[in-house]
């Protein structure tokens, strides 16, 4: 039987220590701060961006060196006979299509995965190919079956401030300042390939509520499980653990059935919504 290997990048939530405990890897994602390149869990913590964010300086994102994403496939392939790589949804970076282009060059050994899937959503679907992995799967037959089901999860994200999507170039200046004016809370959602206006609320009790109520909705109309015991649930959060675990009761309220995880989203969506946001994802587990 031939071994396989699982790799993701750093927009899946996991860090290099957890990547070492699960036996994946995890390539990192590159920021440009003054000029400088720095990497996600390698020379950039959650807590330096976020000061930099404070201190309001550029930041932008990127995809990682196609000479990067490289030397880690001839690495990893070295020791194992496939490689499965699980990167971001290809509808919101080019990261998913320059790799593609890359696994050309390895015949069927490498098999990248292109199940829009991102953050907590994109963490489980490593998961979820350990899981393949183990059962014996191939690893074009782990990238088959995530693409299949690349449908089957949902995020709602609450936006706590309109800046950084404004800044970002997400939302015009007009609208963000009504929507600042006005104390608006957008709540966005990824289901697929793109971010998404889902509603507006006025108070944070309100997002959580309409997170919730959707959510609900969605376990019993999109993925016949109302009572959830089908579904893999997480909360997602950036910066602000205390409102992450408030959160968290009230999910654990709405949804008994469920365990539920929680990480903090990935910097790259952090960077373009700010501290103070909340998600609510979850994805269906495996049949």
């Amino acid at each position: 039987m031939s071994t396989v290997a699982i790799m993701t990048d750093s927009n899946s939530g996991i860090t290099q220590e957890e990547a070492s405990k699960l036996g994946v890897y995890v390539i990192p994602m590159p920021f440009i701060i003054k000029g400088t390149s720095y990497f996600e869990g390698i020379n950039l913590t959650q807590e330096q961006f976020y000061g930099l964010l404070a201190e309001d300086e550029e930041i932008s994102t990127s995809m990682p060196a196609m000479g990067n994403t490289m030397d880690m496939f001839d690495e990893i392939l070295e020791e194992y006979d496939e490689l499965v790589y699980i990167p971001m949804s290809s509808g919101l970076s080019g990261s998913t299509a320059a790799a593609t282009l890359l696994a050309e060059d390895y015949g069927n050994r490498v098999q990248v995965v292109d199940n829009h899937r991102i953050s907590v959503t994109q963490r489980q679907s490593v998961l979820d190919a350990i899981e393949l992995r183990n059962k014996g799967m191939t690893a074009e037959e782990i990238k088959d079956y995530l693409e299949k089901v690349k449908a089957e999860s949902s995020i709602y994200i609450m936006v706590d401030t309109m800046y950084y999507l404004k800044k970002g170039g997400r939302v015009t200046p007009a609208a963000a300042s009504i929507a600042t004016l006005l104390k608006i809370k957008p709540v966005l959602s990824i289901n697929g390939e793109k971010l998404d206006l889902f509603g507006t609320a006025r108070t944070l009790k309100t997002a959580k509520s309409m997170m919730i109520e959707q959510m609900k909705k969605d376990f019993a109309e999109r993925f016949n499980s109302p009572d959830g015991k089908n579904m893999n649930l997480e909360i997602a959060y950036t910066k602000d653990l205390d409102i992450a675990e408030e959160f968290l009761a009230e999910v654990k309220e709405a949804f008994p059935n469920n365990e539920i995880v929680v990480q903090p989203l990935s910097l790259s969506v952090s960077c373009h919504i700010g501290p103070g946001s909340l998600a609510l994802a979850c994805s269906k587990k495996i049949g």
